[in-house]
């Protein structure tokens, strides 16, 4: 079925591994982009092997690669770089994350790129970005979460520890920023205003990302810094007789509302009658709130959830993600999408996150053996009768 998605058309060279870049490629194929992905012939991405795996075949690289196709190529050797540039002068984005200069002692870097196609929008993804002193460390997930505040920034006031999520928070980030970069670049493309390198480090991403609401007595250097710099430091959830959930009182009617549901003294205090005054009046706020977590340690999951919406607040239950797919909400939203995998059996896998009401997205398909297309590319560029051969110097597999 031919695809009708917004990036219907777009050719997309990934030579990429881990998580960032192919996340952006899996987004890019839902939207309709044709995703080749270049692979070492030995074991190709690394992902394909950590965490929950079926039949040889991870969870990470069946969400992070579907719907790709994989072409084994040695890019070391220089009939591999002929391949991959091949690929790059037919390819609208090109996207890497090597460390600094390795892209171009391969021979594959913008410079190289540029010379056999000048329109190309090519994305170097990159830890610590590309000057300084860090520039060429190692940048993993905790890396990044280390250096760029977020490990400190999740701390607990009272002891200190930094503390990271348990989710790779930076690779997933750098593809979100990355990937909306790269449309705007096909977008002054489409313009007239041609190709261009797109840098995007994972510093950049993590730093920008987190202070946006996190680092406000580090943006504002007036401040008195009488308040935490993240106005969601010190949240805890309700624990309920039987669950957990959380109650967001932005809101001067939100307050009131959860101090109600949750028979707590504070509603009808004029101290706490605003926000301004329930910033100044912090000891009395802390009672209140002590005053909360004792009201919802007497309720049920059901009996809050009433409450809740009986006063209108922001709320909601703590849901863990084995339990989301089976919440009501959720199959209303047709939030999952489950299919037979030629590889690992049943998936679930979120839908493409989003809608359009014209050039559909959907998710992408299975994602590929290692060099699965490996015949099939080298076809397209011309070389068929080269294969026998490639394959014996073991240049491609597959």
């Amino acid at each position: 079925m031919e695809h009708s998605g917004p990036l219907s058309g777009i050719r997309v060279l990934e030579l990429s591994i881990a998580l960032t870049g192919p996340y952006i490629g899996a987004l890019f194929a839902d939207q309709g982009a044709d995703v080749v992905k270049v692979e070492r012939p030995d074991i190709g991405d690394i992902m394909r092997w950590i965490g929950p795996s079926v039949n040889g075949l991870s969870a990470v690289f069946r969400v992070c690669n579907r719907g790709k196709q994989s072409i084994a190529v040695d890019i070391r050797t220089d009939v591999g770089r002929e391949i991959a540039l091949e690929l790059a002068a037919r390819a609208d984005v090109v996207i890497q994350n090597f460390r600094p200069g390795v892209a171009e002692r391969l021979g594959v870097g913008y410079d190289d790129v540029v010379q056999v196609n000048p329109d190309v929008v090519y994305l170097s993804l990159t830890g610590f970005g590309e000057v300084g002193p860090y520039r060429d460390r190692s940048a993993y997930d905790t890396v990044i979460q280390a250096y760029g505040g977020v490990a400190s920034s999740q701390a607990s006031p009272g002891v200190g520890e930094p503390i990271f999520l348990q989710q790779v928070l930076a690779d997933k980030v750098t593809a979100l920023y990355a990937s909306q970069a790269v449309t705007a670049a096909l977008f002054a493309r489409a313009r007239g205003r041609g190709g261009q390198h797109v840098h995007v480090s994972m510093v950049d991403a993590v730093v920008s990302f987190l202070w946006t609401d996190a680092a406000g007595n580090e943006v504002l250097l007036d401040a008195d810094g009488s308040q935490p710099s993240s106005f969601t430091s010190g949240f805890k959830p309700f624990r309920f007789l039987d669950g957990w959930g959380v109650v967001t009182p932005i809101s001067d009617s939100d307050f009131t509302g959860m101090c109600r549901a949750l028979d707590a003294a504070g509603a009808d205090d004029p101290r706490l009658a605003t926000a301004d005054l329930r910033n100044q009046n912090r000891p009395l706020m802390a009672e209140v709130m002590e005053s909360c977590y004792a009201g919802a340690a007497t309720l049920t999951v059901d009996q809050a959830t009433a409450r809740f919406e009986a006063e209108d607040v922001p709320y909601a239950m703590i849901v863990p993600p084995h339990e989301l797919p089976n919440d009501p909400h959720a199959i209303e939203m047709e939030l999952f999408e489950e299919a037979d995998d030629p590889v690992v059996g049943r998936t679930r896998i979120p839908r493409h996150p989003a809608l359009f009401d014209v050039t559909t997205a959907r998710l992408a398909g299975p994602a590929p053996a290692l060099g699965q297309h490996t015949t099939h590319v080298l076809g397209q560029l011309g070389r068929s009768d080269q294969e026998d051969e490639l394959r014996r110097a073991r240049v491609v597999a597959g």
